[in-house]
């Protein structure tokens, strides 16, 4: 290679705001240069320089099956040959959104009978809450502090990721009278969300929620809540909104969902009402859907009254990924990913607990994250509560030895199922000098 990461992030800064396309790329809490990949394969990706990295980023959670999978990249290529895009419709699109149904049927509960595709969860994060209002008449949102529902208007309100780690309240260039449609809770309080509905009665149409949180660190549902969210809102006549942009998909084949909707029997008062999907359901490509039963989805155009469109939504290529994703998504890819997670997870713990580093490990099936306190991290409060500064110099430990980690500590780690015992050998070696890195960490002055 010809350049270096810093050489790459300079060019880059020149043409593009901050040298980045999404915030958190720029390194900003965790400082130094990003890494500009050149190349990924497997559990590996391999910087400008040439130097190649174990990867716990993961493209953000869609290389579940690890990164340039032979047959997935055999799919898009093959769909490229065909055409890159046609305005259209193709089968494509009915093959996914069949092969998304079947795998959202858990126990003989069907969770979704239609499915809209998009291209980023945004998209479907913002459709489902149109569709929502449009369903009850109402304007009024739920959302939970810390949790990252895309980056529409109304959502950028105490998000997680980014904007937790860059400390901002919300956005600029957001409205006073569009945030004011969105009420803000505290995660797994229940007693919060029921006073909410009290203190606006008839005005909320949905609350949204990541099934498991992980975008301010994990954040893992108290058992029950999201079940138990969804019977609050059906008491008052709003919808449930599980935003499974993360998730879905990712912890098992049919998400977090189906983890929870596995031991559940009877009644189904307790499911959502509309379910978003991102990441994994595109393998990497541009893709994300929102889903439900066909009651609320044909409202949306054109069937119904509200509008939803988009050129590129089903582009064919990202389609071709995201089924062939789906397609070598097999239990045996699930159980290698959670025994990947078990692995690392545990020895993370070891590494810090025998460097002498408060921490706890939150995790939401194969999702985990790093909080540097004593007390477990139940909502955004405590995530935001913890010695974050210790974070950088683990993380720069890290990177020396070969491995890269999410650039903050408010984002999980992802493994895949390509991180095989020589990629977990490096992972678990360079573990003890990060911890003693983050041992001897101190905090910034005041």
């Amino acid at each position: 290679m010809s350049t270096t990461n810093e050489a790459a992030a300079t060019r880059a800064r020149a043409v593009i705001p901050g040298g980045v396309n999404s915030p958190v790329r720029a390194f900003g809490s965790v400082g130094g240069a990003p890494l500009s990949i050149a190349s990924a394969s497997g559990a590996t990706i391999t910087d400008v320089t040439g130097r190649e990295y174990v990867d716990l980023v993961a493209s953000w959670g869609p290389a579940l099956l690890g990164h340039a999978h032979p047959d997935v990249v055999v799919a898009v290529q093959e769909a490229a040959a065909r055409g890159l895009s046609f305005g259209a419709s193709t089968p494509g699109e009915t093959e996914l959104a069949e092969t998304v149904i079947e795998r959202l049927t858990v126990r003989g509960v069907q969770l979704v009978e239609r499915l809209r595709l998009v291209s980023t969860g945004t998209e479907a994060t913002m459709t489902a809450i149109r569709l929502a209002r449009a369903a009850t008449g109402r304007d009024l949102i739920i959302k939970f502090a810390g949790h990252y529902n895309g980056h529409s208007d109304g959502l950028l309100a105490e998000a997680g990721s980014g904007l937790a780690t860059f400390a901002l309240p919300g956005s600029a260039g957001v409205p006073a009278a569009v945030a004011a449609q969105t009420l803000v809770l505290p995660y797994n309080d229940l007693d919060a969300v029921r006073d909410a509905f009290a203190a606006h009665p008839d005005r909320i149409a949905a609350v949204i929620t990541e099934a498991a949180g992980a975008n301010a660190g994990v954040l893992a549902p108290l058992p029950g809540f999201n079940g138990a969210l969804a019977l609050v809102a059906k008491e008052h006549g709003a919808l449930l909104i599980l935003d499974e942009v993360l998730t879905g998909f990712r912890v098992s084949a049919a998400g977090w969902w189906g983890l929870e909707a596995s031991g559940v029997t009877g009644s189904t008062a307790w499911l959502p009402d509309l379910v978003t999907f991102g990441k994994v359901i595109g393998g990497g490509m541009p893709l994300a859907a929102l889903g439900g039963p066909a009651a609320i989805m044909d409202l949306l155009a054109p069937v119904g009254p509200v509008y939803q469109a988009g050129t590129l939504s089903g582009n064919p290529l990202a389609v071709a990924a995201g089924l062939a994703t789906l397609r070598l998504a097999t239990p045996d890819v699930y159980a290698r990913v959670d025994a990947a997670a078990e692995v690392v997870a545990t020895a993370l713990h070891e590494a810090l607990d025998a460097a002498g580093v408060a921490h706890v490990i939150p995790r939401a099936g194969s999702l985990f994250s790093v909080a540097f306190r004593s007390d477990a991290v139940h909502d955004y409060a405590d995530a935001r509560d913890q010695e974050a500064w210790r974070y950088p110099p683990f993380f720069h430990a890290m990177r020396e030895a070969g491995v890269s980690l999410p650039p903050s500590v408010f984002e999980a780690w992802f493994l895949t199922a390509a991180h095989d015992a020589p990629a977990l050998d490096r992972i678990l070696a360079a573990l003890p000098t990060a911890a003693s890195a983050a041992a001897s960490a101190t905090p910034p002055a005041d």
